[in-house]
């Protein structure tokens, strides 16, 4: 890989990619109009020779002058607090955003990989989930635009890769989390850590016992590169098997920051997904990939950042 294309560059998962790619030697095209990105996440590259920023939205017309080796597509607000204020934008840059950066791929004769998610499989009836599960979703309830974008876009990848043999990739990411993560981004771990800080109540919504799954973002990283090097087309589950419940969670952070904190239940939000957890076993076989870090190192690091200016102050 020469050049790459990451459009979300400024995201959480997008800035890690850049920061891997400039690693690796190739030369990286962030794109992000900064609707959930942050500038502080590739303020360290901002130097680097082989970095480009541009500042854009990636649902107009895309064109890059000189040659793109892979376009990885993770422009998207990603929480549930984002994509309910910003509803039309998260149809449109899975849809429209979609089409052009595979409109790019297929002008470059560059590969693709989509940042795809698990919310593909809605509040699920199989557990874990594999690759060959279909999902439950409600294309009309509140968590529907994310997850029929993400659903559509998984359909437009596999048809240009049909009709037009581009190489694509597709990423089911689970939930990811480390430095980098945006404060009040209505995820649980800001919200738990930022809450913890502060020596404020840790928000629970229902009775704590709905489970997440989380992965270390070096980790998810790692999957993602090896993803793009291998000849796989159908979409591959990235996450961490090891499941939590809210309520156990809530406690591990209160313990390892010290924190005050107490506990308040709040009702559970709309189609809120009772359990998650990927079946990794196709990632293991194509990829070699597992996750390494375990949670107790991943939430030590993640909250070395909160802590930080970077982290609570952001």
């Amino acid at each position: 890989m020469d050049r790459v294309l990451i459009t979300g560059g400024a995201g959480f998962i997008g800035s890690h990619l850049c920061a891997r790619f400039l690693h690796e030697g190739c030369e990286v095209i962030c794109i992000d109009n900064f609707s959930t990105g942050r500038p502080a996440n590739i303020y360290p590259f901002r130097n680097h020779e082989g970095f480009q920023l541009i500042t854009y939205d990636v649902t107009g017309y895309l064109h890059i002058k000189g040659p793109v080796s892979l376009v990885l597509h993770f422009a998207s607000p990603a929480s549930p607090k984002d994509f309910l204020e910003m509803p039309i934008q998260t149809l449109k840059v899975g849809s429209l955003g979609t089409h052009k950066a595979l409109g790019l791929a297929k002008a470059k004769n560059a590969g693709f990989l989509l940042a795809s998610t698990s919310e593909v499989y809605g509040d699920p009836e199989e557990h874990p989930q594999s690759e060959s599960y279909t999902g439950r979703v409600d294309p009309v309830g509140l968590r529907g635009v994310y997850d029929e974008a993400k659903r559509f876009a998984e359909a437009m990848v596999m048809a240009y890769h049909r009709s037009h043999g581009i190489p694509t990739r597709i990423a089911r990411i689970f939930n990811t989390y480390g430095p980098g993560m945006r404060v009040g981004d209505g995820r649980v771990l800001p919200n738990f850590f930022t809450q913890a800080l502060r020596n404020e109540p840790l928000t629970i919504y229902g009775d704590g016992s709905h489970t997440r799954s989380f992965c270390y973002i070096d980790d998810l990283v790692e999957g993602l590169y090896r993803l793009c090097f291998t000849d796989y087309s159908e979409p591959v589950n990235l996450g961490n098997p090891e499941e939590i419940s809210m309520l156990d969670l809530a406690r591990e952070i209160i313990r390892i920051t010290g924190s005050r904190s107490s506990l308040e239940f709040r009702e559970l939000p709309e189609g809120d997904p009772v359990r998650r957890r990927p079946d990794i076993r196709l990632a293991m076989e194509r990829l070699d990939w597992k996750p390494l870090v375990d949670r107790k190192t991943g939430l030590q690091k993640t909250l070395d950042y909160f802590r930080g200016n970077n982290g609570l102050n952001a």
